[in-house]
């Protein structure tokens, strides 16, 4: 049976964290959302289990944050990394790493580069978090057991047919958004097609209960425990008790359909250990990104857009940031303070990101599961050295993994059409960050005196940062006035030119930086540009 439907401001398919995400983002900014998402339960299987540093500053915007950081493991659990010949063998390296509990304390505060350092939590305790928020949220619609079955552009309108209750109704929408996953049916409809490398390594995930295994860890607690017996192994602890995940990788080729789960849960641990199955998920890791992140009034974000091996939780966070930047354009065009032609500027700074993390993950992927000698389960002086010769690789090639400030920080939209004065792209390092301002960045964080951070005073739109406290900022409010673009002034209590090394500072409402310099004589072209009142007329 089918019917008419109802208008519907954004409707965004999809209710993972993405999609949540730019749900929450949308309505905070006034513009009314709907999301729909097929299933009517979330994946039993733990998917991502680390939310970045830039992840948890776009929770902290949303208020979300203190929810998600009280949330996962325990407080006093550490979150660091060992490497072991086995879980109950010798051990060979370790990346030393705090609590939650020690965050939240601010112990070392001083020295962040961020307001919110990352937090370990399952993927399984984020999204009930981010959905009770959606679903408090004014303007915000979730809807479950509710999918996708058509798609019709027309010059000022998307129409989306989708199904529930065995009824078919249509959604007259403003845009549509994808962020329905790596077998998306958004970006089918759309024709996009990823492009890249189909298969850097196979996996066997196996979600298990086991208060044996938790005992075991208890002695020297980790959040997770790398082990190298046939296959390299990640051994992950859910909920710092009984809830583990174990991740078994392969080579590409690799029929993992005969692998026993129970035999990789043991080769792993070094012995049996009693546990319950509660899932096993056989994958494949990849280094995908979608040749297009829009056609017309429809977008893809998230996993839709680009699918890469989850070295560090890096996909789900990527698709965070996509939502971020979305969020902001397509309310910025729904509030009528910017032209839709804005719009055309999310895939000109995404794409780019997300090929060259795409790049990055992929070869810190291959140097952390190269293969690892067999030596480094022998006794005496031959399994001394052996183990070693890899502890001193793992030093290498792992720190950036676990504490990646340039893939939080560094990612930047320095050559996009709506960013003057940046620099050619430079290429993200995962681990590196440099803590100065510059266009097209994310603006550093510092401390005010009171205790709050920078990022938390910027205003909700555009920010112009005034770091001298004597530049006449009276033409840039004039001009701001006459385009419509709600702009707010800020001071700083400090001048700080360690990080801001210019008078004035204009912040984007996603928190990088637009423009910097001592002055200006023509603000509005600055602010014409930031809005995209010079790029060209969308295509329909």
């Amino acid at each position: 049976m089918s019917g008419t439907g109802d208008d519907v401001g954004v409707l965004v398919v999809g209710a993972g964290p993405t999609g949540l995400t730019l749900g929450l983002d949308l309505a905070r900014r006034g513009v009314p959302c709907r999301i729909v998402e097929a299933t009517t339960e979330r994946a039993a299987n733990p998917r991502c289990n680390t939310t970045s540093a830039r992840s948890m500053e776009i929770f902290r915007r949303l208020g979300v944050a203190d929810d998600v950081r009280e949330a996962g493991l325990p407080r006093d659990h550490p979150t660091s990394i060992q490497y072991r010949t086995t879980l109950r063998g010798p051990e060979i390296h370790r990346i030393p790493l705090p609590s939650s509990g020690a965050v939240l304390e601010g112990l070392g505060r001083e020295g962040w580069p961020t307001p919110e350092p990352q937090h370990r939590i399952s993927q399984l305790f984020l999204e009930p978090i981010l959905e009770r928020h959606a679903d408090r949220a004014p303007g915000l619609t979730v809807e479950r057991g509710c999918r996708l079955v058509d798609l019709r552009q027309h010059a000022d309108h998307v129409e989306a047919t989708v199904e529930s209750d065995g009824r078919t109704r249509t959604l007259r929408c403003e845009y549509v958004v994808g962020c329905d996953g790596a077998h998306s049916v958004v970006r089918r409809h759309l024709g996009v097609r990823y492009r890249g490398v189909e298969a850097i390594r196979r996996f066997v995930s196996t979600f298990v209960r086991s208060p044996e295994l938790g005992r075991l860890a208890a002695r020297d607690p980790a959040w997770t425990y790398w082990t190298f017996g046939r296959r390299p192994s990640a051994l992950i602890a859910v909920d710092g008790e009984d809830l583990w995940l174990n991740h078994v990788a392969f080579d590409p080729d690799h029929d993992t359909d005969a692998e026993d789960p129970e035999q990789l849960l043991q080769e792993a641990v070094g012995g049996p250990v009693e546990h319950e199955v509660l899932g096993v998920v056989r994958w494949t890791g990849r280094q995908l990104v979608a040749d297009g992140y829009q056609r017309g009034r429809v977008f893809l974000a998230g996993d839709a857009a680009h699918l890469w091996i989850p070295v560090g939780g890096f996909g789900m966070n990527a698709g965070i940031q996509d939502a971020a930047t979305l969020a902001w354009m397509l309310a910025a065009v729904h509030r009528g303070w910017a032209p839709t032609a804005l719009l055309g500027a999310y895939e000109l700074e995404r794409k780019p990101v997300g090929e060259q993390f795409a790049d990055a993950v992929g070869r810190a992927a291959r140097a952390s599961l190269a293969e690892v000698s067999p030596d480094i389960h022998l006794p005496g002086t031959a399994g001394d050295l052996a183990r070693a010769d890899l502890a001193r690789r793992l030093a290498t090639t792992e720190p950036h993994r676990y504490s990646p400030d340039g893939f939080s920080f560094g990612y930047h939209y320095a050559d996009s059409p709506i960013v003057l004065g940046g620099d050619a792209r430079p290429p993200v390092d995962l681990g590196t960050y440099d803590r100065v301002a510059r266009p097209g960045f994310r603006l550093p964080h510092v401390w005010f005196p009171d205790g709050r951070s920078v990022l938390d005073v910027l205003g909700p739109d555009f920010t112009l940062v005034r770091t001298g406290g004597g530049t006449d900022v009276s033409a840039w409010e004039t001009a701001a006035a006459e385009l419509g673009v709600p702009l707010t002034v800020l001071d700083l209590p400090e001048r700080w030119p360690k990080h801001y090394p210019s008078d004035l500072v204009l912040v984007r409402p996603d928190q990088h930086v637009a423009w910097m310099g001592a002055t200006h004589d023509r603000p509005g072209e600055v602010l014409g540009t930031a809005t995209g009142r010079f790029l060209p007329p969308p295509t329909p």
